[in-house]
């Protein structure tokens, strides 16, 4: 039943992949998915298993069929074990861009499937390091494959590759697609991109801190009018200014400024701390939704699409992590907050449950990432017994009865 559930849920994917890339769509639509978003280094703690332990990797499916990925974290391993190859037969070139050299934006290299498969072709993006000169994202990649540190080196990948050197300000097209490079504080150097689609645009400006005044500047350009600001998270503002000053990172707090002065839409909280367990970045997440309208906490296997009918960006969760359900008829009453900031109260049956979550019909719309309160009935030995759930919005779907969402949580406690 679990593999069952998974090859379809793959497939799911790599349908919705070929309508994005192939599709002629009246509206432009881009799709934007997570598959790494902890910084530093990978977490297999169950405390940090619902926003995920793989480090930062994402994919950005253009209008046009463009498939560009930032950064090759561990995250990129799950993204190439999803790999779709095109419908039409014909190769496409897939464009890669790495902000920097650091191991948690390179690591999953050597794990990256399609990178071994011949009719595959790779154009990979980054910078000239002082330290290694010409060359430096080829010679980073061979060096992290090179004996004794991996079984094989890169001859053993047959995919085409290209490599192509950028600096802060740089702008290329890429069919329909416009990508800037800007310069972000971090030790060593590092790059955050802003890719304009013809849906919306993306910033993307991990790895920075604030308090150099060129390279602020060059953050606010970069987020400047976005769709979506994908932005460092890492610590908190206190650690930022005390113990982890000058470590390369930034805050919440940071990312809201950036996102009001620049006027973005959403905040995507980003490159989460080893350290900080679901229920820690839960706690920022409240934090800013309290400075700023529309955020969000990245978590792995979130998809949000851009330049919707009547919604510029949507985020939603694929149940790609689903436990073995099983059918329940539990009364419940249900606490939280709806997507418009407004408390709400409903009774409502719980009709399926596992040990992880449940699966809800609610008339209300509760807010994706949010925490509802659960009150369930339950029949027992001395009668119906009563039990208190805190949940975790993970994912919204229409239901099946007129009027309702169902809505699936984590319980977290």
């Amino acid at each position: 039943m679990k593999q069952a559930s998974r090859s379809a849920g793959v497939g799911v994917e790599r349908a919705c992949t070929e309508v994005f890339r192939s599709a002629q769509m009246t509206v432009p639509i881009a799709k934007l998915s997570f598959w790494g978003v902890r910084g530093s280094t990978p977490t297999v703690d169950p405390a940090t298993w619902r926003y995920g332990g793989n480090t930062p990797c994402l994919e950005l499916i253009a209008p046009d069929g463009t498939q560009i990925i930032l950064d090759c974290g561990t995250g990129l391993r799950t993204l190439g074990s999803r790999w779709a190859a095109p419908n039409s037969g014909k190769t496409l070139e897939t464009h890669i861009l790495v902000t920097h050299y650091h191991w948690d934006h390179i690591q999953g290299i050597p794990f990256f499937s399609p990178l071994y498969v011949e009719n595959n072709e790779f154009q990979f993006y980054s910078f000239r390091s002082k330290f290694l000169g010409r060359d430096s994202l080829k010679q980073v990649f061979e060096a992290q494959m090179a004996v004794p540190y991996f079984p094989v080196d890169m001859s053993a990948m047959s995919a085409k590759r290209k490599f192509k050197e950028l600096d802060g300000g740089d702008s290329f097209k890429i069919g329909e697609n416009k990508i800037t490079a800007h310069w972000l504080n971090h030790p060593q150097g590092c790059l955050g991109f802003r890719i304009e689609t013809p849906a919306g645009i993306v910033a993307y400006a991990t790895d920075n801190e604030p308090g150099d005044a060129k390279l602020d500047e060059s953050l606010r350009k970069l987020a400047a009018g976005a769709d979506i600001l994908i932005n460092d998270a890492q610590f908190t503002p206190e650690q930022l200014v005390t113990t982890r000053k000058g470590w390369g990172h930034s805050s919440w707090l940071e990312g809201v400024k950036v996102a009001r002065h620049a006027g973005t839409k959403t905040l995507v909280l980003f490159h989460h701390d080893p350290d900080s367990t679901d229920r820690m970045v839960d706690l920022i997440l409240r934090q800013a939704r309290e400075e700023f309208d529309s955020v969000f906490a990245a978590s792995e296997g979130m998809v949000v699409t851009l330049g919707a009918p009547g919604d510029r960006v949507q985020a939603h969760m694929p149940g790609t992590r689903t436990a073995l359900r099983r059918e329940a008829q539990f009364h419940a009453k249900v606490c939280g907050v709806t997507e418009a900031g407004k408390d709400f109260e409903e009774e409502t049956v719980v009709r399926d449950i596992s040990l992880q979550g449940a699966l809800i019909s609610l008339k209300h719309l509760p807010r994706l990432q949010s925490e509802l309160q659960v009150t369930m009935e339950a029949p027992g030995g001395d009668g119906v017994q009563t039990m208190k759930l805190r949940g975790y919005v993970v994912r919204i779907d229409s239901g099946e009865e007129k009027g309702c969402s169902s809505v699936g949580v984590v319980f977290t406690d």
